[in-house]
């Protein structure tokens, strides 16, 4: 007869493994299949005691978001190249390895809301955002040319990326239906958005909250449009 895992104990259970099961559990089904009861099934525990570690479905979500993206803001650190087309190349495989990896997962990432509604998905996190402004003000952007740099870019993640994981089975809608929380009572747990770790985002915080999406839109079209002229005319 075939034994059955061994339950986690209470000793064992932490934020990290809870979020790393709801990882697991996602590449294999999806956001939408994510149940609290499966998940403290699997972790072999009941689903009251995950409560502990994370404040609800928010949090796990939130959780699992910041686990694709933990290893992001060291890789960019360590591979800051000489030249700016560098760090953006960089920046966008690095994504785009998160993205191909856990397919299933990563509209979490480009659907859910960032941290402030002026960071835009897929660089929705404060430390990337920071990191991204810093290197290419080093590289002798201005202001508004390093964050007009950082919408555009994130608008050309967000689409070309969405669609590989929609392309890999992924659903790219944001989640609607409520985890079910296996009957526990879900404490609030939203915690505080601080920039005293981003002094760039902090300083540029005025231009990214500009809504500029029209100018955008026509920007892109245009570039697009050039673009295929200039293959026609090949």
């Amino acid at each position: 007869m075939k034994k059955k895992p061994a339950a986690t104990s209470a000793r064992r259970l932490s934020r990290e493994l809870i979020v790393e099961t709801a990882l697991a559990q996602i590449d294999r089904s999806g956001a939408q299949g994510l149940s609290m009861r499966s998940l403290a099934q699997e972790l072999g525990v009941e689903a009251m005691s995950l409560y502990r570690y994370v404040h609800g479905r928010e949090d796990l979500l939130e959780g699992v978001v910041a686990l694709l993206m933990g290893d992001l803001t060291s890789s960019l650190d360590e591979e800051l190249a000489e030249h700016w087309q560098g760090f953006l190349q960089t920046v966008a495989h690095q994504v785009r390895r998160i993205a191909i990896e856990h397919p299933k997962a990563f509209p979490l990432v480009a659907t859910r809301h960032p941290a402030a509604p002026w960071l835009r998905p897929p660089l929705r996190s404060v430390e990337v955002v920071n990191t991204f402004l810093s290197a290419l003000l080093g590289h002798g952007f201005t202001d508004e040319q390093a964050v007009d740099a950082y919408r555009s870019f994130s608008s050309f993640l967000l689409g070309q990326l969405l669609l590989e994981s929609a392309v890999r089975g992924a659903e790219t809608g944001p989640v609607e239906e409520p985890l079910d929380e296996g009957g526990a009572t879900i404490p609030e747990g939203d915690g505080q958005l601080s920039l005293e770790v981003a002094p760039e985002v902090l300083r540029l915080r005025p231009l990214l909250s500009q809504d500029r999406s029209d100018e955008e839109f026509e920007v892109s079209l245009e570039v697009l449009l050039d673009r295929l002229s200039q293959q026609l005319s090949q």
